[in-house]
């Protein structure tokens, strides 16, 4: 973004100032050294040895200037790195555990959302407004919506990086205050819509998803969603690098990786921002197999931007200025000929 081009731009140019003033420096020490030196030589005070010890001590003094004045850039990176690091550690945590909150067993998947409102503390604005949604154990949900419509903040909400204002959600009938976040987060899984991939061996980035997973397991959740093929034809196989973020690899791989390490976890919930990143066909194709496998049995909730996936939902929710506008199935709705129909016809069709 702009600003980080321009902090970079400044910082360029202090670095581009600061080695030649150390080199001119180091330069006019050594003129002196050399000016008053050879003036006591000539007066017999020092010997010409003494001259060239202290010439070379002054070289050897200016040497870590140099070498730090070659990093500065580096230096200035590392600073406002640390600075980074440290405003996240002191960011205050907005959503804490009950003092009575109990750990949460094995759960079924069963969510309702019971009249839902949200606004962030410091924006009294409602992002979410009397959200009623009820959804069975193994159903795959689609929220359709503009930008903005309140999305993501539906998912944000379910798995607690906010409470809701008002209103109360449950999960198999127990309201999610009431348990702790750690219990509760280890029975969902998230796919993001950029799939994140760490530094390091394909394995080691599926192994996030479990991390006492035994190398079957791995293989296996990657054959599961397709990603298998693709992995094997690498140079390494399952132990070959990726970079951080995943540049060396595709957008569907880095969709396929993300979804093996998603199945591997076997979450009872899972919730997936569809990417909207155009692929070839037949990568398309493998990404809707490896979907159909990561959806099945699990309750899912997916913000979704492909037709192939909103039309395959067991109930579409139609999300519009922070409400619920319309929900059912893709047939239903399409028959209202309501918001959906509109979106349809306009976004939605491929």
């Amino acid at each position: 973004n702009r600003y980080f081009l321009e902090r970079s731009l400044d910082a360029a140019k202090v670095a581009s100032v600061f080695t030649p003033i150390v080199d001119v420096l180091g330069a006019v020490a050594t003129a002196l050294v050399v000016y008053l030196g050879g003036t006591a030589v000539l007066g017999e005070s020092i010997t010409a040895g003494v001259l060239i010890a202290f010439v070379l001590y002054i070289d050897r003094l200016f040497d870590p200037i140099r070498d730090l004045s070659r990093r500065f850039d580096t230096l200035q990176s590392t600073m406002a790195g640390g600075e980074r690091i440290l405003e996240l550690l002191n960011t205050p945590v907005e959503v804490q555990d009950a003092d009575n909150a109990r750990e949460v067993g094995p759960i079924l998947g069963d969510v309702r959302f019971e009249d839902v409102s949200f606004h962030y503390s410091d924006d009294p604005a409602l992002v979410l407004d009397g959200i009623d949604l009820g959804v069975r154990a193994g159903q795959t949900v689609a929220l359709v919506g503009e930008t903005g419509a309140g999305k993501t903040t539906i998912v944000k909400l379910l798995t607690r990086f906010h409470d809701p204002t008002s209103g109360c959600l449950r999960v198999d009938g127990v309201d999610l205050r009431t348990v702790t976040q750690q219990s509760l987060r280890r029975q969902m899984g998230m796919v993001l819509q950029d799939p994140f991939l760490f530094n390091g061996s394909v394995k080691e980035n599926i192994l996030f998803g479990r991390l006492d997973a035994s190398d079957d397991d791995v293989i296996a959740a990657a054959q599961a969603v397709g990603a298998h093929d693709f992995i094997t034809r690498l140079k390494n196989g399952y132990d070959s690098s990726v970079e951080e973020g995943g540049a060396t690899l595709s957008v569907g791989q880095r969709q396929l990786i993300s979804f093996a390490r998603a199945l591997l976890a076997d979450p009872r919930i899972l919730i997936l921002d569809e990417a909207t990143s155009s692929v070839d066909t037949q990568t398309e194709q493998i990404i809707q197999r490896a979907l159909a496998t990561l959806l099945k049995g699990r309750t899912s909730f997916v913000i979704a931007h492909r037709l192939s996936t909103i039309t395959k939902a067991d109930k579409i929710v139609v999300i519009h200025d922070g409400k619920i506008v319309e929900q059912g199935t893709h047939a239903e709705l399409l028959a209202k000929q309501g918001m959906y129909y509109e979106l349809y016809k306009t976004g939605f069709q491929e």
